[in-house]
């Protein structure tokens, strides 16, 4: 059971990147019925909440602060979940890591999510 986030980079203020987050192993079958989630952590802060997409797509919920730049998709046939940021700012910077839910809808809250994949960094230049 993996999950694997990857995508991340260093990028001027303005720029966009795409992260994914691939499910390996029979980890595949479990989370295409699950909802997924981005979450992101920054030095010296808590883990907070980005994004969210439920089972199938059709529900997503975002943290008011990348709402209008970032979108959550997921290819539920390749098993990977995607987080395409736009108009990124310096305070995005961080950690981002991707997580499969307990359940099949969309969740804020990080103690939904038993499953936690490795994180990439994302950085943004002023």
């Amino acid at each position: 059971v993996q999950l694997q986030a990857s995508g991340g980079g260093l990028v001027q203020a303005g720029g966009s990147l795409r992260l994914s987050c691939a499910a390996s192993g029979r980890s595949g079958r479990i989370f295409s019925n699950n909802g997924m989630g981005w979450f992101r952590q920054a030095p010296g802060k808590e883990r907070e909440f980005v994004a969210a997409i439920s089972w199938n797509g059709g529900y997503t919920q975002y943290a008011d602060s990348v709402k209008g730049r970032f979108t959550v998709s997921r290819d539920r046939a390749r098993n990977t979940m995607y987080l395409q940021m736009s108009s990124l700012k310096f305070e995005d910077t961080a950690v981002y890591s991707c997580a499969a839910a307990r359940g099949s809808a969309v969740y804020a809250n990080p103690e939904s999510y038993p499953h936690w994949g490795l994180g990439t960094q994302v950085t943004v230049s002023s």
